[in-house]
């Protein structure tokens, strides 16, 4: 674990928070005779990104250490349960053990993976955790490489190695039937969202917003009954703008594109997000995609499993499963959205979509 440095602001903040998701977070007085709320942030490094916390309350400084360390402690359990990047971490334990051994995981570990299974399930594929093989052949993994094309008979050979039916979970027992390496990242980062708002809770904080890289879970509102309001970023990669604000309650928000992270060669981009049931990158025009559900965990999953199969087939597995998902199209007349019948009460409690 990387040395942390965090930090409690006390006041109004206005913060437009990074990567695929800007959160907007505005200070206002509550009215009448209550006392004023006032607006707390922590932030610090977290799984190789960042987390930023907001929440409203009246807290002691006292209060507001033992806050923090709740925090703290929940996500670097996620970060020493699930990270691939360190060899004694309980995933990296289980990538080591021997095929048809079963594994004993810690019961959040467990929860992780039947969710990712059960997304894996549902999408038919289009999300599995063990892809790590071919993402790494592409260039877009830890073991980095030049930018290059794998042949084909590379990519078979990686795709040996993806398939997430191997995985076998009894309880807390996990067993691997063939040779495959796990990696949840895919699903952790919204994990590590959900247990942050949970030792929050816990803490007996009500109004709160956090996100770790883009991924964002809220609770309650802001002083003055305010709902909390989230821009969804336009897919431009030469600039930060905003393509439409909604408002959320209760719930969690992720999004993903392959509009920052990609590379080019013969004048061909090829895109971060790898299809772990061809081991190529994704070649369809869908640039972004944002779901709403309850947990941060299940969105990040759901995110990148409708990233993977593209503008039909996302939003016909949103429309399956009934799940509120928005999409942005690349066209040659600019960008289309899409919206799914569950997040069309997204777009009709929120501003109209900013014009480009």
């Amino acid at each position: 674990m990387t040395s942390r440095e965090t930090r409690w602001m006390a006041g109004p903040t206005l913060r437009g928070l990074a990567l695929l998701l800007l959160a907007a977070v505005l200070l206002v007085g509550l009215s009448g005779c209550e006392r004023e709320a006032q607006s707390y942030r922590l932030e610090g490094p977290i799984f190789g990104t960042g987390f930023h916390i907001t929440f409203y309350g009246d807290y002691s400084d006292a209060r507001l250490d033992e806050i923090e360390q709740a925090v703290k402690q929940s996500l670097d359990k996620v970060d020493h349960l699930m990270s691939t990047y360190k060899p004694d971490s309980e995933l990296s334990r289980f990538n080591q053990a021997p095929v048809g051994e079963p594994f004993t995981l810690s019961p959040e570990t467990a929860e992780v993976v039947r969710e990712a299974i059960r997304v894996g399930d549902i999408s038919r594929g289009a999300f599995d955790v063990t892809v790590g093989a071919a993402v790494n052949l592409w260039g877009f993994g830890p073991d980095k490489h030049p930018d290059r094309i794998p042949s084909d008979d590379e990519i078979a050979s990686a795709l040996k190695e993806v398939d997430y039916r191997s995985l076998k979970l009894d309880g807390n027992q996990l067993t691997k039937t063939k040779p495959v390496y796990v990696d949840l990242s895919g699903i952790a980062k919204g994990y590590g969202v959900d247990q942050a708002a949970r030792a929050l809770e816990a803490q007996g904080v009500k109004h709160y917003l956090v996100e770790v890289g883009g991924e964002i879970r809220t609770k309650g509102t802001k002083p003055g009954d305010k709902p909390w309001r989230i821009a969804v970023e336009k897919p431009v990669s030469n600039e930060r703008s905003v393509q439409r604000i909604i408002e959320l309650d209760d719930s969690s928000v992720a999004t993903s594109g392959d509009y920052r992270n990609y590379f080019e060669e013969n004048g061909k981009r090829y895109s971060h997000t790898i299809d772990p049931r061809t081991g190529r990158p994704i070649t369809h025009h869908l640039v972004s995609v944002t779901v709403i559900t309850k947990d941060c965990m299940t969105a990040d999953a759901l995110a990148t499993a409708i990233d993977v199969l593209g503008p039909q087939g996302g939003l016909d597995m949103a429309e399956r499963e009934n799940l509120a998902v928005y999409l942005i199209v690349k066209t040659d007349q600019g960008f289309e959205a899409k919206a799914s019948k569950a997040f069309q009460r997204y777009l009709k409690r929120s501003d109209e979509e900013v014009p480009s």
